[in-house]
């Protein structure tokens, strides 16, 4: 009979990739690849910016897993890409789960990056990390949503290893490098105002290009309330806000708020506001 340390667990893996370009006064699909459980859909591609929506068939994330999504947005192409649903970190038994993000935008070209909440469980153990590169005047939104359990369960989250690494380069120079480590000794620490002020769900909301030392004049006043704490700032061609709340929904609604006002436009449609 086998024991536990001699049982190998099935893991997931895949890899989708996208590119788009400007061809004809219009946005086109040049390559689509999709293997294991990664996958990309289209949903609005004949519409004038298409969306790209990237999904994990497996349901989630554990220990081994690994998962990658590549976009690449051509010169002058405009395109907004999402996830169909909440990416979720699952508990681990042995290993951490990778993520990996890779976008690339080309001269005159514009990204909106607005994927759903990744939520983490307890003991669940992932990384992630999300490459962007920027032609000079390419234009960039980004979102990234992380929940600390589901409180409507009542799910309190104990311990966990998530590492979250974000690098933004424009002309491969670096433009803007954050890395996010949640873990233990974070979480005991949960209710001080320097790391979660007791919230359970956090957002970045990040823009680079044009215009973004002007961001916030345009966006007006932030949506807080009792249940979301903002904080913004703009410098050197980036707008970052910061969201702290006590549950998921009062953030979603304050977040899609910010974006209408930054957008113009709706939000793509699996958001499902």
């Amino acid at each position: 009979m086998l024991d536990s340390s001699q049982i190998r667990m099935q893991r997931a893996a895949g890899r989708a990739e996208v590119a788009i370009a400007a061809k004809g006064g219009r946005n086109a699909l040049c390559r689509l690849h999709q293997s294991g459980s990664a996958k990309a859909f289209l949903p609005k591609v004949h519409a004038p910016v298409p969306e790209v929506v990237f999904l994990n068939t497996s349901g989630g994330v554990t220990g081994g897993d690994r998962i990658g999504y590549r976009l690449e947005v051509g010169a002058g192409a405009q395109v907004i890409a999402t996830t169909q649903t909440a990416e979720r970190a699952y508990q681990s038994s042995a290993d951490v789960g990778e993520v990996t993000v890779e976008l690339s935008v080309g001269a005159g070209g514009t990204l909106e990056w607005l994927p759903q909440e990744t939520i983490l469980f307890d003991r669940s153990a992932m990384t992630r990390r999300t490459t962007v590169d920027l032609a000079a005047d390419a234009r960039f939104l980004m979102l990234e949503t992380v929940v600390l359990g589901r409180t409507a369960m009542g799910e309190v989250i104990e311990d966990l290893s998530f590492f979250d690494l974000r690098h933004i380069r424009r002309e491969g120079r670096p433009v803007l490098v954050e890395p996010v480590q949640i873990d233990a000794a974070a979480l005991g620490m949960r209710n001080h105002p320097a790391v979660f002020g007791g919230a359970v769900v956090l957002a970045s909301l990040i823009y680079v290009g044009e215009g973004a030392e002007d961001m916030l004049g345009r966006i007006g006043p932030l949506p807080e309330s009792a249940e979301v704490a903002i904080a913004a700032s703009a410098w050197e061609g980036k707008c970052v806000l910061r969201f702290l709340a006590s549950d998921a929904w009062p953030l979603r609604r304050a977040l899609a708020d910010v974006l209408n006002r930054i957008r113009g436009r709706a939000l793509p449609r699996v958001w499902q506001m």
